[in-house]
């Protein structure tokens, strides 16, 4: 099979929201440190060429030792920017080019399932970007900065974004360079995409891929980790 998937992992923030001083990306769940769960399952995929762990700028030259628990031929390790879009970018100029096909992750989603992949690279494969996410099935409010609800939101069409999201390379590329240019951010890369009208299309995600913000989330990683998608 061609070897033409690039994935960038973004694992360079500090887990503020999390009570220990580790780093929540080093911190173990279901069995092992965040950061190698996602390293080793897109490493898994004879057709990714590299991936590419974004980290904090110490860590580069003195990483753990058991990021290295993988296929160190398909691993690089890139220097985190001052904010998320800064970061895939410099994970981004670091692939390879046989990497015709781009997929960005984060690292504090470690459940990601094998089978969520596999539907954003089929997307980016057909031209589009693609997230995986769900939809929305809690009924929304919104509220006022004294907590008073003013209305309740049409959750129809709406769904929670998750990573990974896919693109092909151009596209990303595109995306990127046009946002610097304009000094415009956004939280995710499809949002970047979004922007300048670029296409993106929704594929299923799961509740498996949670993403571990707070505390109290690990235990409910540890709990998701035995269910299968």
């Amino acid at each position: 099979m061609k070897r033409d998937v690039g994935v960038i992992i973004v694992a360079a923030g500090s887990g503020s929201r999390t009570a220990s001083a580790e780093l929540k990306q080093f911190r173990w769940v279901a069995g092992k440190p965040m950061l190698l769960h996602s390293i080793q399952t897109f490493q898994a995929r004879p057709d990714v060429a590299m991936v590419v762990c974004v980290l904090p700028r110490q860590y580069v030259g003195d990483p753990p030792p058991w990021i290295f628990q993988s296929d160190a031929e398909r691993l690089l390790l890139s220097v985190g920017g001052r904010h998320r879009s800064e970061s895939v970018a410099n994970g981004l100029e670091d692939l390879p080019d046989e990497c015709e096909i781009v997929v960005v992750h984060d690292a504090a989603r470690p459940l990601v399932s094998t089978e969520t992949i596999a539907r954003v690279i089929e997307e980016a494969r057909k031209g589009n970007g693609a997230i995986a996410a769900l939809p929305v099935a809690d009924t929304l409010k919104r509220v006022d900065s004294s907590g008073k609800v003013v209305v309740t939101v049409d959750r129809s069409g709406l769904w929670r974004a998750q990573t990974p999201q896919a693109f092909p390379r151009k596209v990303l590329e595109r995306a990127h360079r046009e946002a610097r240019e304009a000094d415009r951010m956004a939280t995710d890369d499809s949002g970047l995409c979004e922007q300048i009208g670029l296409p993106v299309v929704v594929v299923r995600g799961s509740e498996r891929a949670l993403k571990i913000t707070e505390e109290n989330d690990f235990a409910l990683a540890e709990a998701l980790s035995i269910f299968r998608e």
